[in-house]
């Protein structure tokens, strides 16, 4: 595998000038790093999937928690498609109140609380109240309720704890016939710009539920149609490029998934991609925010907008199996991959 190279040790380098449209982009080395890392994270997924120790050769790699190359291979996207999804009622309004009460916390464990103290998580006759107290004992007794994912404001509906606030937020949205209105949007960005007239709904949020939805029954639009970029693949983004001739960054990202397969072949890389399905704007968008953080190390001359030197998560390793779910209209074929399907038209597939 390619570990990044440190610029303190590369001497003067030179810009590479990339022309997109009318526009020309000049890229810095953390380009080309942004490329290394993506075969060294997906190059870790098959190795861990197939029981291949060492996982990574990579020392930042080996050392600091990423998300996958892909976004839907990461644990908590995974158990989304898997079990919040796919399982369970599969009318609209089912499958947007599970991705509302799963998204808004991110945590399988207080998906799973929820569940084990009020059952089956159903839109129809949930019981609002007796969440809202299930939720609070279980932020009384210090457990955390909330990934540290996303950055979730409390939304405006008088309750005192945020909690409280997102169900009552998520009933909110329910009433207003939002999955009628996400099933008969014409595109994603449709979709984006409905959720994202929600309190407690940034652009980021929004984008990312836009998404899980999509990997359902509920909608299937191409994730190469539309994206918008976080807080971090904003800071990758200025790494990588001295300049994008004001080129906005979703363009930038949509120019990095249109030249990701010349650019490996111009590194000499053998991208292992996700049996037969290439990088799409989602997953250049996160390996942007991966690379921001990577290069805090690989790369500490190289500034972005928030300032931060380290990576804070630390990569601790599970033992327990990495089974793998997707959406069955991918089409992850059998034939060219260690998927096979489950029986049902419904259930994704799963690759052991």
């Amino acid at each position: 595998m390619h570990a990044a190279q440190n610029p303190r040790n590369m001497g003067r380098w030179r810009e590479r000038r990339i022309r997109v449209g009318s526009r020309t982009l000049v890229a810095t080395p953390v380009l080309d790093t942004y490329w290394r890392f993506a075969v060294a994270r997906q190059d870790t997924f098959h190795r861990r999937l197939n029981g291949v120790t060492p996982w990574t050769t990579d020392p930042v790699i080996a050392a600091h928690r990423f998300t996958n190359a892909y976004r839907a291979s990461d644990r908590v996207s995974q158990y989304l498609i898997r079990h919040v999804l796919y399982e369970g009622d599969q009318s609209y309004e089912e499958i947007l109140f599970r991705t509302l009460i799963f998204k808004l916390f991110n945590r399988i464990d207080t998906w799973e609380y929820l569940i084990d103290a009020l059952g089956p998580i159903a839109w129809k006759g949930f019981p609002f109240e007796r969440a809202e107290k299930v939720l609070n004992a279980r932020f009384e007794s210090g457990a955390r309720i909330y990934s540290a994912a996303y950055i979730m404001p409390s939304p405006a509906f008088g309750a005192s704890r945020k909690h409280a606030n997102h169900l009552r937020l998520v009933e909110h949205i329910m009433k207003e016939r939002t999955a009628a209105k996400v099933a008969a949007a014409r595109s994603l960005e449709e979709v984006f710009t409905l959720l994202r007239g929600y309190p407690s709904f940034g652009d980021f949020l929004a984008f990312q539920l836009t998404i899980d939805l999509n990997y359902s029954t509920m909608l299937d639009f191409s994730e190469m149609d539309f994206v918008v970029a976080g807080p971090g693949a904003r800071d990758g983004i200025r790494k990588c490029f001295l300049s994008t001739d004001g080129l906005s960054d979703a363009g930038v990202i949509r120019a990095v998934a249109d030249m990701a397969f010349d650019e490996f072949e111009r590194l000499g890389l053998n991208f292992r991609d996700l049996w037969g399905r290439p990088l799409h704007l989602i997953d250049c968008q996160n390996l942007f925010c991966e690379v921001d953080k990577y290069a805090r190390v690989a790369h500490p001359s190289f500034c972005g907008q928030s300032g931060r030197t380290r990576i804070k998560q630390r990569f601790t390793p599970a033992s327990e199996p990495l089974p793998q779910w997707y959406p069955p209209k991918w089409n992850i074929a059998a034939s060219t991959s260690p998927c096979h399907s489950l029986g049902s038209a419904l259930q994704p597939r799963l690759i052991t």
